[in-house]
């Protein structure tokens, strides 16, 4: 298909009714003498042929002048046609382009209006957490004093609980409490460090445990020890010869060898060198609150 065909819509129509109405202004002016110079009058009349020696004759000047006239409408319809071709690839470049330029435009468009909602967004999540931190500024108002008062519960609890892994409990209290002195620990871990000692005391609880360790109460020898949960706590010495228990009411120990042997059921138990089984064990009654 030729360039001059490949026109699109309105536009396309417009070069090819400039390149005819170009062609008609350029048509040959033989036409136009056909119509203004009576039939024949063009032709040459017949020419005798010159005596011989005799000089040729002068040509026509009519005619000279009608073919002069034809090859300056050919050149310039020539010209003409030319300059109609090159319009014709300006134009099929710039409508390249300009379909290039929409089309990028309406991608940018398209990204433009999506960046505004991403903005927007963000403007609203930036308001969020900014309203979240004037809250954490006041929950850390409430909540500091708050793990204080745990702090000092579980501070008392292991002061007036059973006297089992006392140096352990005890420092661990007390390393919660520098703990709470500290500005480069955030109020989030030392929440967690609390809680986290409230799951080991609970833990206590639930569990049997045998291990050495010195008896106190200003008694420093070293006697094997049965922690029974939380209701009872045994102990024996190491030569076996004296078993006893705490006695919570009198905050002491109490010499009673008649739990000798479920000392020993007990640790067996513990150390799970036997299967778990009931076991004998004092237990302080419990109390009516006043």
């Amino acid at each position: 298909m030729s360039k001059r065909n490949c026109g699109v819509g309105r536009l396309g129509g417009g070069v090819r009714g400039r390149r005819t109405r170009s062609l008609l202004r350029a048509a040959p002016l033989l036409a136009w003498l056909a119509l203004l110079v009576p039939a024949g009058a063009l032709a040459a009349p017949p020419i005798p042929a010159p005596a011989k020696g005799a000089p040729a004759p002068a040509p026509n000047p009519f005619l000279v002048a009608a073919v002069e006239e034809q090859k300056a409408a050919d050149s310039d319809a020539k010209n003409v046609q030319r300059r109609i071709d090159q319009i014709d690839d300006e134009t099929e470049k710039l409508l390249g382009q300009y379909r290039t330029y929409k089309s990028e435009t309406e991608s940018f468009d398209a990204y433009s209006k999506q960046l505004a909602t991403q903005i927007q967004s963000q403007a609203e999540e930036i308001a969020r957490t900014n309203a979240e931190m004037a809250e954490i500024e006041t929950t850390t108002r409430e909540v500091l004093p708050m793990m204080q008062n745990m702090l000092d519960t579980l501070a008392r609890f292991v002061e007036l609980d059973v006297p089992f892994l006392l140096a352990e409990r005890s420092k661990r209290v007390a390393g919660l409490k520098e703990m709470m002195t500290r500005a480069d620990v955030s109020v989030s871990e030392k929440y967690r460090r609390i809680v986290e000692a409230y799951v080991v005391e609970m833990e206590y609880g639930r569990t049997i445990e045998a291990y050495e360790d010195k008896l106190g109460g200003g008694d420093d020898r070293t006697v094997q020890l049965l922690r029974i949960g939380r209701v009872s706590l045994l102990y024996q010495t190491m030569d076996g010869k004296e078993t006893g228990y705490w006695d919570a009411d009198k905050k002491g120990w109490v010499v009673n060898n008649d739990y000798q042997h479920a000392f020993r059921e007990g640790v067996h138990v513990a150390k799970k060198m036997g299967a778990p089984d009931i076991l004998l064990a004092p237990v302080q009654a419990p109390k009516e609150d006043s």
